[in-house]
């Protein structure tokens, strides 16, 4: 009787999806082992606890008359040293862990392995995908493929991937669980994730972060196929008649709800940098030659000149009318317009960590890692191109 009352409840664990601590990837792996490691140090306090809870109850109950009382009683140095010994050695052995794990498992950090069983070749390059995180759905580009997708991510297995992630408008959070932790998409900003997927099958992605209306629908498709079977696909979506301008994307852009898998068999030339520096619109300055303008002093007052009006509404209509001399509009209700033709971004130097050489002699902060050529720098970003000698007015 008791067991078929259990039933139900093992028909509703069935349901349950544990591709957190079973994951298709390895840094998804080394993560999912983190939390058991960490809930296992934690039960070494919490599973004694909450038994000698239970036995003093039952020992020091009403009816033991057998029980030692000892009203007075009020210290015990062998008491106060397993009090405090055991939590400070668990909470230190939380601390290494975590300490090793944040630095080998940094988002920004490239992969030296593909598994615990095969390390990655120094000169392997990673194929990189770049991420836009819309309203309310996913936009994958894939440059070296030249193509992109909405709300469907294939990977091939066995190949590590470096994301580049941004959003168009509010701030996001992108999280395939069996591939890695979740990583905070910004506009205006370029996050990364260096990852690899091991298993072929379906999985899920989704947003981890709250985004509006349509934020419950914001799910991707996330494949892991063999690398032969990705060439395949690929060539089939380049061979599709769709693109992908910055009028379309433009048109994307606008806030839509349960939106299908799309495919562009071809993708405009700076797409994703100009995501991130805010100037799809032709028409608008990039945060790049704005920031490069600013380092070479600025215009003065001519700059004063160099708006257009912005209207925006929450369906993602923009008009712009141009702002003719002596008119005064609000700094909120105009944005930059480029001063040249050229409407190029600019690309922001690398902040990427090298992966360890050498796991073997982990000791302190300073891992050893593949010099970088913007070592000299500090990590600095820097602009990749040089700024221009003189304003570029025209």
């Amino acid at each position: 009787m008791r067991f078929s009352m259990l039933l139900p409840l093992a028909a509703m664990l069935g349901g349950c999806d544990w591709v957190v601590l079973n994951p298709a990837g390895d840094v998804a792996r080394q993560q999912a082992d983190l939390v058991v490691i960490s809930t296992v140090l934690m039960l070494l306090i919490i599973v004694p606890v909450m038994a000698l809870t239970v036995w003093f109850a039952w020992h020091y109950r009403a009816s033991n008359k057998a029980a030692r009382y000892e009203p007075e009683w009020n210290h015990s140095t062998q008491l106060e040293l397993v009090i405090w010994s055991a939590p400070l050695l668990i909470i230190i052995a939380l601390g290494a862990v975590t300490w090793v794990g944040t630095h080998l498992l940094d988002p920004y950090r490239s992969l030296a392995r593909i598994d615990k069983e095969r390390p990655l070749h120094p000169e392997t390059e990673p194929m990189e995908v770049n991420v836009v995180a819309l309203d309310w759905k996913w936009l994958f580009i894939y440059p070296e493929q030249g193509i992109a997708t909405v709300n469907e991510l294939v990977l091939p297995v066995d190949r590590p991937v470096r994301f580049r992630i941004t959003a168009s408008s509010v701030m996001n959070s992108f999280y395939a669980p069996a591939l890695a932790g979740q990583i905070y998409a910004m506009p205006g900003m370029e996050t990364k994730l260096h990852a690899v997927l091991n298993k072929t099958g379906n999985f899920a992605g989704f947003s981890a972060n709250y985004s509006g209306a349509g934020f419950s629908d914001m799910r991707f498709a996330l494949r892991g196929v063999e690398a032969g079977k990705f060439e395949e696909w690929a060539r089939k979506v380049r061979a599709g008649s769709q693109g992908l301008d910055r009028e379309t994307y433009l048109k994307l852009e606008r806030p839509s709800e349960k939106e299908p898998v799309r495919h562009f068999a071809t993708v405009a030339p700076d797409l994703f940098d100009a995501v991130v520096n805010l100037c799809v619109r032709p028409g608008k300055m990039c945060m790049s030659q704005m920031m490069a303008l600013d380092e070479q002093g600025g215009t003065g007052k001519a700059g004063m000149l160099n708006l257009a009006a912005l209207t925006y509404d929450k369906n993602g209509r923009e008009q712009i009318s141009a702002i003719l001399p002596g008119d005064q509009i609000a700094a909120s209700q105009a944005f930059i317009k480029a001063l040249c033709a050229d409407n190029s971004p600019l690309r922001a130097r690398s902040a990427e960590v090298g992966a360890p050489e050498d796991l073997a002699p982990l000791r302190g902060a300073n891992l050893p890692s593949p010099a970088r050529p913007d070592a000299a720098e500090g990590g600095r970003l820097s602009l990749a191109a040089p700024a221009p000698a003189k304003s570029p007015v025209s």
